[in-house]
């Protein structure tokens, strides 16, 4: 009994949480406008201490203000520029670190707080060349076929054109695939949760589905 598998858990940390209507991945830029009182509060704990916070998707309720039911699964951020205004609100931009799985939430005291605990790193050993090729050129199509029907930001967040390069890291590929396939959030948090070829096959799935979407309401204009 035990063995590895006790050896490799990672330790589970309390860390300030921003939940968002969005889903952060690995690698990714988030650029974030701090105004809530709370939020400015964990601003200035993190430039003081490690830079870091998580990010987790609402499932249930508003932004601001509090009362949101979230997801089990989210993404550390750290900050890697900040501005302050007079005000006091602040220009973040940040960056997708490590997957997490919230472990508890714990009182917001003045902003939420969870214990977490890390998912485990990826190598790249489960990317197929192909399966990796197959939804790069799905995801550009779909992205291209939201351009031609002029699907926005509004309609589906965080629309990115098809003109991207993609890394040669797979791994660093796939969460770039993630933050561009022309999905809501619900689904990108499907992708940030599955693991390795797995979101791939799943990446394929939603380009897809995304293709004939966009098709069928292209023909119907």
């Amino acid at each position: 009994m035990g063995g590895s598998g006790e050896q490799d858990e990672a330790p589970v940390l309390p860390i300030g949480m921003f939940p968002l209507g969005t889903v952060l991945f690995p690698g990714m830029p988030l650029p974030l406008h701090v105004f809530e009182p709370r939020y400015r509060a964990l601003t200035r704990d993190c430039l003081r201490s490690g830079r870091e916070f998580g990010v987790v998707l609402i499932e249930r309720g508003p932004e601001v203000g509090g009362g949101d039911s979230r997801f089990g699964v989210g993404t550390v951020a750290r900050i890697v520029a900040e501005a302050e205004f007079p005000d006091g609100r602040w220009a973040l931009v940040t960056k997708g670190d490590r997957r997490v799985k919230i472990v508890t939430w714990l009182p917001d005291d003045p902003y939420p707080v969870a214990l977490i605990q890390s998912l485990p790193e990826e190598g790249g050993e489960w990317a197929d060349p192909e399966l990796v090729r197959r939804a790069e050129r799905l995801v550009r199509r779909a992205l291209a076929l939201a351009v031609e029907l002029g699907v926005d930001n509004t309609e589906i967040p965080v629309l990115a054109p098809a003109v991207f390069d993609l890394d040669p890291d797979p791994v660093v590929a796939s969460w770039q695939l993630c933050s561009v396939v022309p999905v809501g959030p619900v689904d990108r948090q499907r992708l940030l949760e599955a693991d390795g070829r797995r979101r791939l096959e799943l990446l394929v799935e939603m380009a897809e589905a995304a293709i004939d979407l966009f098709a069928w309401r292209l023909r119907g204009r």
